[in-house]
C-alpha cells in the first residue's frame, strides 16, 4: 500500500513539475550545434520554463524518435538546414506518425536555406504548400525596416495585424506601438482544411518571389502568391491535439532580433517584440496556453438532488452542467468562453433532437474552474440519447465529452387525467351528457305508469 502511494505521489509531483501538460523533452534538429547559439535568448527561456532540451542535427546516426513503440520527445523544433533531405530517421512519415502520437512540432524557415524536400513534403501532408523551388522571399514595399534593409526591402515589420478574430488571438495580437520583425521571410499557403488556422498574415503589400530568378523586374504571373494570401506563421492542430507551427523567419528567433530596433518609413527607432511573440508561439505549440480539461459533468432531474441517473423519462426537464479549467504556463485557470461563441450541449440520439448555449453560471468560479449549464426538456421521444460537449475552437485543445442516458416512455399512472386536459372538455361533456340522458332516459322508462287495458262494451 505504502509503495503505490509513494509512486502516485512521484507521478503527482512530475504532473506538477512538467511545463507542458504533454513532457518536457523537447528536441531541437539544426544544421550545426554550434548554430545553438544564435538562439541563446530563445533556448534560454524554454530551459528556464523547464524543457529538458536536446540538440541534435539531421544527419546524426543516435536520432530516433519513437523507441519501443513510444515517443522519446514529446517536441521538437526543426530549424533550418542546408541538407537536401533529413534523412531516414525524420522522413514524412515518421514526422506524421509523431503528430499522431501527440507530440508538436515547430518548423522554422529561411529564405536563405532552402527547405528540405522532407519538410516540404510533410508540410504538404497538413495543407501547407511552400515555393516549389523550396524558397521563396517575401518583400514589402511599404512595411519593411528602413534600418537593415533599406534597399532589398526583405525584412517585414508588421504592427497590429489581425486576420481573424479568435478567443485565443489576444495573446498574439499586437498593439498599435508594438512591432515585430520578420527578416528573410518564406511565405506559405494554407489549404481548406478546417484544422489550419493563421497566425501572421503578410501585408496586402507584400509578395512571394524567387530573388535567384528575378534580377531586375518581378512578373505577377511567376509570383508563388501576394497579399493577405500569403501566411507568415500558421498553425495546425490534429484531432488529438497535436500541435504544428510552422514560422516563416527563423532569423526573427535570434537574439539580435531580440534586442534590435526597428522602423519604418518615416517613423522613429522601436524595439521590437519579437521576444514576446516567440514565447508566446512556442508556448502555444509546446501546449502551455489553449489546453482545456473537463473538472466534472453532472446531469440531473431539475428539482431533484440524485446526480447522473442513467434513465430519464420523456419530456422531463434536465439540468446539465460542465466544469472547465484551461492551462497557462504553469497553473490551471477557470475557462473564460467567448461569449459569443459558448460551448454547446448536443442531445441527439442518430442526429441532434437539441443543440442549446451553454452559459456561465454565477458564482461558481472558483480558482481552477468554470461551471457551464444550462436546462432542457427532453423529446418526446424514447430511446437511448448521447447529451454531448462537442466544443472544438482555433487555438484550443479541442472539447469531446459524451454521457449516454436512456429515456422512456410513459408509465400508465403517469398519463395526465383526462379532466386536466382543457381539450378534453368538450367529449367529457358529451359523455356526461349520453349518460346523463340515458339514466334520465332509464328512469322515464321504470317510473312511468302502463297504460290501462282497454275494456270492450257487450250490450
Amino acid at each position: 500500500m505504502r509503495s503505490l502511494l509513494s509512486l502516485a505521489v512521484l507521478a503527482a509531483a512530475s504532473v506538477v513539475s512538467a511545463v507542458s501538460v504533454t513532457g518536457n523533452r523537447l528536441l531541437v534538429v539544426l544544421d550545426d550545434v554550434a548554430e545553438k547559439e544564435s538562439y541563446s535568448k530563445l533556448f534560454g527561456s524554454l530551459a528556464d520554463r523547464g524543457f529538458d532540451i536536446t540538440y541534435d542535427t539531421p544527419r546524426s546516426e543516435d536520432l530516433q524518435l519513437f523507441h519501443l513503440g513510444e515517443r522519446t520527445y514529446d517536441h521538437i523544433v526543426f530549424l533550418p538546414t542546408k541538407v537536401k533531405a533529413l534523412g531516414p530517421k525524420l522522413t514524412p512519415q515518421i514526422l506524421l506518425d509523431f503528430v499522431n502520437a501527440a507530440g508538436n512540432i515547430m518548423v522554422a524557415l529561411s529564405a536563405t536555406t532552402p527547405a528540405s524536400t522532407s519538410t516540404v513534403a510533410f508540410l504538404a501532408e497538413l495543407g501547407i504548400s511552400l515555393p516549389q523551388e523550396r524558397t521563396g522571399l517575401v518583400v514589402d514595399h511599404f512595411n519593411y525596416d528602413t534600418v537593415s534593409a533599406s534597399e532589398k526591402h526583405d525584412t517585414l515589420v508588421l504592427h497590429n495585424s489581425k486576420p481573424v478574430r479568435y478567443d485565443m488571438w489576444d495573446v498574439f495580437s499586437l498593439r498599435d506601438d508594438e512591432f515585430l520583425a520578420l527578416p528573410h521571410t518564406v511565405g506559405h499557403t494554407l489549404g481548406a482544411g478546417e484544422l489550419l488556422t493563421p497566425i501572421l498574415r503578410a501585408p496586402s503589400t507584400a509578395y512571394s518571389y524567387n530573388p535567384k530568378e528575378q534580377t531586375e523586374a518581378v512578373d505577377p504571373d511567376d509570383l508563388f502568391a501576394a497579399g493577405q494570401q500569403l501566411a507568415l506563421a500558421s498553425a495546425f492542430q490534429a484531432r488529438n491535439s497535436a500541435r504544428v507551427t510552422v514560422l516563416g523567419s527563423a532569423e526573427m528567433l535570434q537574439d539580435k532580433w531580440f534586442d534590435t530596433k526597428v522602423a519604418v518609413e518615416g517613423g522613429s527607432k522601436v524595439s521590437t517584440k519579437n521576444a514576446e511573440f516567440a514565447k508566446t508561439l512556442t508556448g502555444w505549440t509546446f501546449q502551455e496556453l489553449g489546453v482545456l480539461r473537463v473538472e466534472e459533468i453532472e446531469h440531473r432531474l431539475k428539482d431533484s438532488n440524485e446526480t447522473n441517473p442513467e434513465i430519464y423519462r420523456i419530456k422531463n426537464e434536465v439540468h446539465y452542467q460542465i466544469s472547465l479549467s484551461e492551462y497557462r504556463w504553469d497553473a490551471w485557470v477557470p475557462f473564460n468562453a467567448n461569449p459569443n461563441d459558448p460551448p454547446q450541449l448536443e442531445v441527439s440520439m442518430l442526429s441532434p433532437f437539441h443543440r442549446l448555449n451553454l452559459a456561465p453560471e454565477e458564482h461558481s468560479a472558483t480558482d481552477r474552474t468554470r461551471t457551464y449549464s444550462t436546462d432542457l426538456i427532453l423529446p418526446d421521444q424514447h430511446g437511448i440519447f448521447n447529451l454531448r460537449v462537442n466544443y472544438k475552437r482555433p487555438f484550443y485543445t479541442y472539447v469531446d465529452e459524451k454521457c449516454t442516458v436512456s429515456v422512456r416512455h410513459m408509465a400508465h399512472d403517469e398519463w395526465p387525467r383526462s379532466f386536466v386536459i382543457s381539450g378534453a372538455w368538450p367529449w367529457i361533456s358529451g359523455i356526461g351528457a349520453t349518460v346523463s340522458g340515458f339514466v334520465m332516459f332509464c328512469a322515464i322508462w321504470v317510473y312511468s305508469k302502463p297504460a290501462a287495458p282497454l275494456v270492450k262494451k257487450t250490450q
